[in-house]
């Protein structure tokens, strides 16, 4: 079901700041893309056979602001690319994990994705993404 972690979303106040800083590690930045259906604005760093993906709120009634404003800047989910959303969806919440997405929504970097609910995941909001080619 699970292929590998897609990617580590990391919740950041400013966009800007936080390419500088992973920059400064030595990651070089793929890109960057407004999602308005989730309120972010998204940098993308290839890191071996994952990405990092910092997320900026473009509003602040978006999930990433309120995130922020609960926890503070930090990991917000991780991502994990599967084969197949539609039948990972169904064998999670076939195995009692409360799903926040029933169904694929489009996300960034061209993928169908859907969330997973922490309080059934042992606290980690867990991103399922079906990687569709450019």
């Amino acid at each position: 079901m699970i292929k590998r972690v897609s990617h580590i979303g990391i919740a950041v106040k400013d966009l800007d700041k936080g390419i500088e800083f992973y920059q400064k590690l030595g990651l070089e930045l793929e890109g960057t893309e407004e999602v308005p259906s989730q309120k972010v604005k998204v940098a993308f760093f290839p890191c071996g056979d994952t990405r990092i993906e910092l997320l900026a709120p473009t509003s602040e009634d978006s999930p990433v602001a309120k995130f922020i404003e609960k926890k503070g800047e930090g990991i917000q989910h991780i991502a994990f690319a599967v084969d197949d959303l539609p039948k990972a969806l169904e064998k999670a919440e076939e195995s009692g994990v409360t799903l926040i997405d029933k169904e694929p929504r489009p996300g960034a970097h061209n993928a169908d994705i859907a969330f997973l609910h922490p309080r059934s995941t042992l606290g980690v909001l867990i991103e399922l993404c079906k990687e569709n080619k450019h």
